[in-house]
């Protein structure tokens, strides 16, 4: 055997040791989990302690359907095992109490042993196939992983999964064996069922980080994803309020990416955002309204389809729609009109390249006339490399309206031997567009992204990445943009422009805690 990596982990006060090993006579590595066990008496006893909590903690049903109550109800039953713990339990020492504690959350209120992997920030999927399969991982570093953790039976996977939809107002039967929904902490949870999947039951969490990429991540020098000057660019057309959809192929980082330039939305401008599953996290200070779909009951009575919002949203005043993700023929002439209608659209789209962009859109299923393309000024295009992991800006393009549809003129794309950006053409649309609508001339609209990017490079040398202090940093230079460029050029500490960000998150928690204690 040979090891080639070990590190700590700890979920609820549970340690564990992951080992990735390469094993002889295994044709994938192997990520093997080693935490405390539980003895058989012991486990007993947690059977026995389970009733005496569940009977301690009075939870109402609503209390556990609503997503906003998951901390509360977690603390609760927390307190409350630790009491119950000490009087059932005396003799036990050091962090034996904390480890139990942590077990019963694991098995009460969460997904037993995939909690362990869940903390695992170097895992980007955890994939169950069934009980009679190990849970395989998928690691940044290494790839695809076999574990030594096993789910017991096909009703404790089911179970599990039932348990997630209940929470997010989603459903999993038998007569609706498929099921998309998110954990509260948000990683993203597709499920099906036997027969459906034919081998058993499955759970596939596509995980989320606790904290999301903003741009500042992006163009940091450890991520490299894009250039700070094209991310000015895309700032600019944000502001300004142009139509861009993000292409890429499967995990290449597409909602990602575009969670990321969101933040460039001007906060006195409305948002509505709909999704499958809720995917996007965005400072709270923005006028931002998000929508996700339903699933029909199991008499087919009460879904939602994106449709549905979509057609609502445009009853909404929205500046802005967000739409999840273009899969079907109807959301794409519906999102392409909203663009002739004047509003701003921003999407994603499974594509490689910015020519497949164009040819998905006017193919089957979607199958729109090109003409409708014109309403669309930018494309980006994300793309991951298996080999190594890393995630890029692959394509910047901008389509240009002719007269019979519309042509790709690519500005912008990644040179995989150099590691960068490289500049590949000039824009032409976008200028005009922006001349037209602005008023501002070409060197002056060099002179603002060269602004643009110095604020970005301001952000990324003083890290300042968190979504909520990007999102105040943005809204301070479109509210006071000489006081933010004065600070970027003196190279003052972020402080002074965050601090009154600090002052205005204050007083919206105190607002929402005495709303909260109104009973609003």
């Amino acid at each position: 055997m040979k090891i080639l990596d070990s590190y700590l982990i700890n979920s609820e006060g549970v340690p564990a040791e992951v080992v990735i090993a390469q094993r002889d006579g295994e044709f994938i590595n192997t990520y093997e989990l080693t935490h405390f066990k539980i003895k058989p008496a012991t486990q007993v006893v947690l059977g026995f302690l389970k009733e005496k909590i569940i009977e301690a903690v009075n939870i109402k049903t609503s209390e556990m359907l609503d997503p906003r109550e998951s901390e509360n109800i977690r603390r609760r039953f927390s307190e409350r095992a630790h009491e119950i713990i000490k009087n059932e339990m005396s003799e036990l020492v050091g962090g034996e109490e904390e480890m139990l504690v942590g077990r019963l959350l694991h098995e009460m209120l969460g997904l037993g042993e995939l909690e362990l992997l869940l903390a695992d920030a170097h895992l980007e999927e955890v994939v169950v196939n069934s009980s009679h399969e190990p849970v395989f991982v998928y690691h940044k570093k290494f790839g695809w992983l076999k574990t030594n953790v096993f789910l017991q039976t096909e009703e404790q996977i089911q179970n599990y999964a039932t348990m997630v939809g209940r929470k997010v107002g989603r459903q999993i039967t038998t007569l609706n064996p498929l099921m998309d929904a998110n954990l509260l902490s948000g990683n993203r949870v597709n499920a099906t069922l036997f027969p459906i999947s034919t081998k058993g039951n499955g759970i596939t969490i596509r995980k989320f980080r606790g904290e999301p990429w903003t741009i500042v991540n992006l163009i940091s020098p450890e991520i490299n994803t894009l250039s700070s000057e094209s991310a000015a660019l895309l700032w600019m057309a944000l502001q300004y309020e142009l139509n861009v959809l993000v292409g890429g192929g499967t995990a290449s980082g597409k909602t990602s990416f575009l969670n990321a330039i969101l933040v460039f939305t001007p906060p006195n401008q409305r948002l509505i955002s709909i999704e499958d599953t809720r995917e996007l996290s965005l400072p709270d200070f923005l006028h931002w309204t998000p929508m996700s779909t339903r699933q029909p009951n199991p008499e087919g009575k009460g879904g939602v389809e994106m449709i549905d919002l979509m057609v609502n949203s445009l009853r909404m005043r929205p500046d802005r729609i967000v739409l999840g993700e273009i899969r079907r023929q109807r959301e794409a002439e519906v999102l392409f009109e909203a663009m002739h209608t004047g509003h701003s659209v921003y999407s994603t789209l499974h594509a490689d390249e910015a020519l497949q962009v164009k040819s998905r859109l006017v193919s089957p299923p979607i199958q729109l006339p090109e003409e409708m393309l014109s309403a669309l000024q930018l494309v980006v295009v994300q793309y991951r490399q298996r080999r190594t992991g890393i995630r890029r800006t692959y394509e910047i393009a901008e389509f240009l309206p002719e007269e019979r549809g519309v042509a790709v003129n690519t500005v912008y794309r990644w040179d995989a031997r150099e590691d960068k950006s490289v500049k590949t053409g000039e824009f032409i649309r976008l200028v005009n567009e922006l001349t037209l609508h602005t008023g501002l001339t070409g060197t002056e609209i060099q002179a603002e992204i060269m602004e643009k990017k110095s604020v970005l490079d301001y952000m990324v040398a003083h890290k300042v990445d968190k979504v909520q202090s990007v999102g105040h940093v943005v809204a301070r230079y479109y509210r006071d943009k000489q006081h933010v460029l004065d600070i970027v050029g003196k190279n003052k500490p972020p402080t002074e422009l965050l601090e009154a960000a600090t002052e205005a998150v204050a007083a919206s928690e105190k607002r929402r805690f005495e709303d909260e204690k109104k009973g609003k």
